[in-house]
């Protein structure tokens, strides 16, 4: 049996929006940790790693490890069922294969039961190597998610260096040219409004402003971005 409940519903349904635009289905594998969900979009150019710890759910039951392959676009149709104010459970038999989603008005007065079918996915786990970066940048993830935003408006792909000084997003286009850059911040009273840069080498890497856009919209999950960077590796966003 697993069952899994979230009293602020509303956080499953931003995370479902944060990943759904780039993977179409993925395997939930659940274990007495919690949740995870790997894949890579349809062009294999971005990895989606996703981790529900089991203490941020109200109540966590796993019985045995299970693994659900869920199409991402009908969770995400079911889950707009639900009121942002609903408490959120998700369950399943070990042998299921179905999912139930319930949502469960705050005053107990509604409750809404959705039922959907489970695929068989063959997936590989690719996993995100640990390396030592060249350049991990941390800032509010709003300042990144508007300035990915808006040198999209001038071009298609943005190039990201950044030295000891600061960070530089530099885009061309038919148009012209478009340029944002960040200072380390010196000293800051609230951290979540924080720029900061830790620096091994100088790294100036480029990158598709699509993909970037689509990684923002995780914007609602956390109030800071970190980006690691380095030569000749994949970009992390967290």
């Amino acid at each position: 049996m697993f069952e899994a409940r979230l009293v602020h519903g509303a956080l499953l349904k931003k995370v479902l929006d944060a990943v759904k635009d780039l993977i179409n289905e993925g395997t939930w594998d659940c274990s007495a940790t919690g949740i995870s969900l790997q894949a890579m979009d349809v062009s294999h150019v971005s990895l989606v790693s996703l981790n529900l710890r089991s203490d941020g759910f109200d109540k966590f039951r796993c019985d045995r490890n299970l693994s659900m392959g869920m199409n991402l676009t009908s969770v995400s149709k079911i889950l707009k069922c639900a009121a942002n104010n609903d408490i959120i459970t998700i369950k399943a038999q070990d042998d299921a294969d179905t999912v139930n989603f319930v949502f469960e008005a705050p005053n107990q007065e509604k409750v809404s039961d959705y039922e959907m079918k489970l695929m068989n996915i063959d997936t590989e786990h690719l996993g995100i190597p640990e390396t030592d970066y060249s350049v991990v940048i941390k800032m509010p993830s709003g300042e990144f998610q508007r300035i990915c935003r808006d040198l999209s408006q001038i071009g298609d792909s943005v190039q990201i260096t950044c030295t000891k000084d600061g960070v530089r997003f530099s885009v061309s286009g038919d148009l012209g040219t478009g340029n944002v850059k960040l200072a380390q911040t010196a000293n800051v009273d609230k951290e979540d409004e924080a720029v900061i840069i830790e620096t091994q080498e100088a790294v100036s890497l480029t990158f598709a402003l699509s993909y970037l856009n689509s990684f923002t919209k995780a914007t609602p999950l956390s109030a800071q971005v970190q980006l690691s960077m380095s030569a000749d590796v994949p970009l992390v966003v967290e």
